[in-house]
Order: C-alpha cells, then structure tokens, then sequence
C-alpha cells in the first residue's frame, strides 16, 4: 500500500516544480487506505497545507492513484502529530474536484514563479483571496485589484501603502506581486525590503558590479519595495533607488511602495523622491474594527480547516487591540491548545488556558491610570487635564486619554466623560473620532499615542 503511495508522488513530482514539490508534499504520508470505501487518508504536518491540497492538488493526486490502478471518489486530510495520532480530517470528494491531472497542471503554473522565492521574493502564502477586506483598509484593497488588472496604470503608479505595523501592508502588496505573475508569468515581479535593497547596493558597490544592479532593477515590469523609511540616513541608496524609480515610471513599469508612514514624514528624504512617492496617491491601512476582526479570524480558521465557536472568535476580537500580528499570534496559540489538550477553542478559554493576558493591556490598568500617564507624558497635572482648559495641548491630552480609554479598556462614551471632566458624551465621541482621524496623517501624534501605550 505504502509503496504504491511513492509511485503516486513520483507521478505528482513530475508534474510540479522542485520547489512546488518540496513546499506542498515533502512530509506527506499515506495514512489509510480504503479501495472498498474508494477513500485514501493523507497524512499532513500541519494545518496549514490541507486547503492548498484540497484546492490545488487533491485533483492531481486522485488521477496519479487512478494511474496505479486505484480507483477513488475521496480523500481525507489529516493532520499527524508527532505521536502520529489524526487530530481532524476534512473530506475531499472526487467529483468536487478537477478531474484531469492536465487540468490541473495548467492551472498551477503560473504559480510556479510565484513559488520561486529566489526569483520574485514573493511568499506564495500572501495572496488577495485570503486577504480579509474591512472598512479598514477597502480602498487601499480595491485600488490593489485594479493594478493587478492593469499593472502600470498613472492613477496608481506608484501605489503607496501606509499604517503602523502588523496590519497587513506586506501581504497586500505581495498578494499583488503574486497576483501578477498569476496572470502573466512572463511579468518580471520583485519584491525588496529597503534594507535588501540597502544590502544589495552596497554589495554591488564593492565588487564593482554596480552596472549589473542598475540594469537588474531597470529590467523589472513590478517593482516592490517594502519598509521605504528604513532608507533613512542613506543617501547614496535613496539617489540610486530615485534614479531607478524615474526610469521605471517613465516606462510605465508599476512601483508598489509601503511606509510606517507618508513620505514628508520620512526624515532625510529626498524632496524630489518624496513628492514622487505621492504621485499616485497614498492609501493608509488602519487597525481594523470589532467586526472586522472577527472576519479576519473566521476566514483563517475556514483557511486553516479549524472549527471555532463564534464566542472564541469574538473573544480573541474583543481582547486583541494591537495589530493583526499578534491577533494571528493568539489565534496560533489557540489552535495549538486546541491540539494539545483536545477541547474546543470556547472549553479552553472558559477554562482559563487562553486569557485575555494575550492583549496589550495589563490587567491592573484602569481609566484613573491612564488619565495619570496621560498627564505625566504632557507634563500636566491631573487636575490641568481634567479641567475645562481649552488650551491645545492640554485638549489634546484629554483626547488621547478618551481614545486609551475607548480602545484599550473597552470603555463607554458616558463612563469616559467624567473620567476627563467632560460632562457631555459627544464630545468624547468627537475627540475619539479626532484622535483616530489625525493619526492617519500626523505621525508624532501616532509615536505618542504609542509610547503612552508602551508606558502602561
């Protein structure tokens, strides 16, 4: 049985790329086989494979079984613990699936370069699909599909992405670099950190190789550079980089660019490069809402072939305010607990085994204590900064604290009012809507509202 199970991989080998091959099936068993049922069980390493062999390749692997003269109607993925012991299986059914191994090869192709980190530094795992749209970040989404459909286009050429970190600028803009070369494989896609870039650079400086850098980059249809603040401070980098930029632009080649924030912000920026920068437009990603949240945690667990209760998901939403990051990360550490003590996500956090001690708030932080560490980074008094002073910075303090208060301790409009002398709900509304409109624009105001975070 087992045997046969090498020859039907031999035959999936030959199909996929070395590096398609390795990524998708290099630790993948025969865990079961049934000819009576017409059911093979396929043991995997983890969770994250069984969609991508569901969707992809569950196809291709029924046709090489039915070569061996093994007839099936289903597959069942399951994962196998160090113990080997199946933790869950989901069912394949043959006729869901392409029936053609051609088929199949067909439509994998394209992903072949997208798979070859070497060549596009893309990581095929980024794509739209799993990208979860929301209020938050919609526009930057929308203006990422119509590049995708018409790479080069001037209204958003370069596409400049913006936000904080851990909420999704690397995938979104790797998902369009994989997108790309989905669609026409013969399109040249990079993506570059700044510090890659940075490195490459002066690599290419010092073995007298710089004609071979210029020419690479100049060569590329997708230019896309990750983290461009990080070119801070250098000043040989940031003339090449500008150099490459215009001779792509000209050719109408599209640059994909992402920030922790707008290029005047940027320190040691070129003028010039800065105001290129912006000629596309500049789209910001902001930390998703409640709603959002739970929609991002519900398409990872759809993803990931995991069952959760909406209470867990609602929970982990509720109590993760950060960034996307470590809500990935509580949702990590859930499913691992989930495998290890064999309760449902809900049964371990009613257990206590998940507690909200994930999330950026200690528990011993109250609205008292922010209004005192509010007032200490103004160098104001409590008093000052619960008074009726209208006085600028003092306002701005008070709004900061409304804004603490809402995001981070989950507090009413009515119940922040008087923990800021503000007698009126509304106007703590409105200063929370101020403070979450002015950071799109004003990073100062952002590092501020961090470095109070970081405090308490």
């Amino acid at each position: 049985m087992f045997d046969v199970f090498q020859n039907v991989l031999a035959e999936v080998q030959k199909e996929l790329s070395e590096m398609a091959f390795k990524t998708w099936f290099k630790n993948v068993t025969l865990v079961e086989l049934d000819k009576e049922a017409k059911t093979a069980t396929i043991g995997v390493p983890n969770v994250f494979l069984i969609k991508t062999l569901e969707d992809k390749y569950s196809g291709m692997l029924l046709e090489a079984f039915k070569h061996n003269n093994i007839e099936l109607e289903h597959l069942d993925f399951v994962i196998k613990s160090s113990k080997n012991t199946k933790v869950k299986a989901r069912e394949v059914r043959g006729e869901e699936r392409v029936k053609s191994t051609r088929e199949i090869v067909e439509h994998a192709q394209p992903l072949k370069m997208v798979e070859n980190k070497a060549t596009t530094g893309l990581s095929p795992q980024y794509t739209l699909d799993n990208f979860v749209v929301g209020s938050s970040n919609e526009l930057a989404a929308g203006v990422a599909k119509l590049i995708v459909q018409n790479p080069g286009d001037k209204r958003f050429n370069p596409f400049f992405l913006y936000g904080g970190p851990g909420l999704g600028k690397t995938h979104l803009v790797q998902a369009i670099g994989n997108a790309i070369v989905e669609k026409d494989p013969s399109k040249k896609v990079l993506y570059v950190t700044t510090n890659q870039f940075y490195s490459e650079f002066i690599n290419a400086l010092m073995k007298k190789r710089g004609e071979d850098f210029v020419k690479k980059y100049r060569a590329l249809d997708v230019l896309i550079v990750d983290d461009i603040q990080m070119i801070m401070g250098k000043d040989r980098s940031q003339e090449e980089f500008f150099n490459i930029f215009n001779d792509l632009h000209l050719a109408n080649k599209q640059i994909i660019i992402t920030s922790d924030r707008l290029p005047e912000q940027i320190k040691t920026l070129d003028p010039r490069l800065s105001s290129r920068l912006r000629a596309g437009g500049a789209y910001d990603i902001q930390f998703p809402g409640f709603e959002d949240r739970c929609a991002i945690l519900k398409a990872k667990a759809e993803f990931m072939g995991q069952d959760i209760e909406d209470a867990a998901i609602e929970y982990l939403a509720e109590n993760i305010k950060t960034n996307i990051r470590e809500l990935d990360g509580a949702f990590q550490q859930l499913m691992l607990m989930v495998e290890i003590k064999g309760m449902s996500p809900l049964e371990l956090i009613n257990e206590g085994y998940i507690t909200s001690t994930n999330t950026r708030r200690p528990r011993n932080v109250t609205a008292r204590t922010i209004v005192e560490k509010v007032a200490k980074y103004y160098n104001l008094t409590v008093v000052e900064m619960t008074g009726r002073s209208r006085v600028s910075n003092i306002k701005t303090a008070r709004q900061v604290a409304m804004y603490l208060m809402s995001k981070d301790l989950g507090m009413s409009t009515p119940k922040i009012a008087p923990e800021v002398g503000v007698k009126d709900h509304t106007t703590v509304m409105n200063g929370i809507k101020k403070i979450e409109r002015d950071q799109k624009n004003d990073l100062r105001l952002r590092d501020q509202v961090e470095q109070i975070r970081e405090s308490l």
